[in-house]
């Protein structure tokens, strides 16, 4: 026999990020350049969820207060450019997962991504290496390098004035949701 004290659960956690979105217009570009692996064992990015991961993904129960502490990291931002310079397989290794756009890694970029790692009491292993996954490999990434060359050089640029909390789907689902998108400066939130 249960005893109902009255207690319920708190809020169920959600998975969130912070990401910058790409424009539309870049991002189906970069999804187009990716088409041509349709045929492998990848599974290609839809436009609308493409973007530039700033924060990476955990679990959070309080999506207010990550808002909030979003909020108060644009506030002292400036508005900058996201360079994309290369799309090719990664990570650079024996055994690529990703298809990506490398985008330049400016002073700029690199203390916002510092800044809201530490407002968000995250931290990562890995170096910073700005970039936007395009198509997710399934399989073998070398042997698909090798039969499917993709590497170009790119001359995109985006102006990146808002910073978006991202709720990734459940598990077995597709599409990000915005909770949230604050523009770089402080003004008011965008509703997302």
């Amino acid at each position: 026999m249960s005893v109902d004290l009255g207690q319920s659960p708190g809020p169920a956690a959600v998975r969130v990020f912070v990401a910058v979105r790409i424009k539309p217009e870049i991002a189906e570009e970069l999804a187009g350049m990716a088409r041509v692996l349709e045929r492998y064992p990848v599974r290609l990015v839809a436009p609308a969820d493409i973007h530039l991961t700033l924060v990476p993904p955990w679990n959070e129960s309080d999506v207010q207060a990550a808002i909030e502490t979003l909020r108060g990291v644009v506030a002292h931002a400036a508005p900058l450019p996201l360079a994309f310079e290369r799309l090719c397989y990664g990570p650079p290794a024996r055994r690529p997962r990703l298809v990506w756009a490398e985008c330049a890694d400016d002073e700029r970029l690199s203390a916002l991504h510092a800044a809201l790692l530490t407002a968000f009491g995250r931290h990562e292993e890995r170096p910073f290496r700005p970039h936007v996954t395009v198509a997710r490999i399934r399989g073998n990434g070398a042997a698909l390098a090798r039969k499917q060359p993709i590497e170009r050089d790119l001359a995109f640029v985006q102006q990146v004035e808002a910073l978006t909390l991202m709720q990734s789907p459940p598990a077995g689902e597709r599409g990000y949701r915005a909770l949230a998108s604050l523009p770089l400066g402080g003004k008011a939130a965008i509703a997302g």
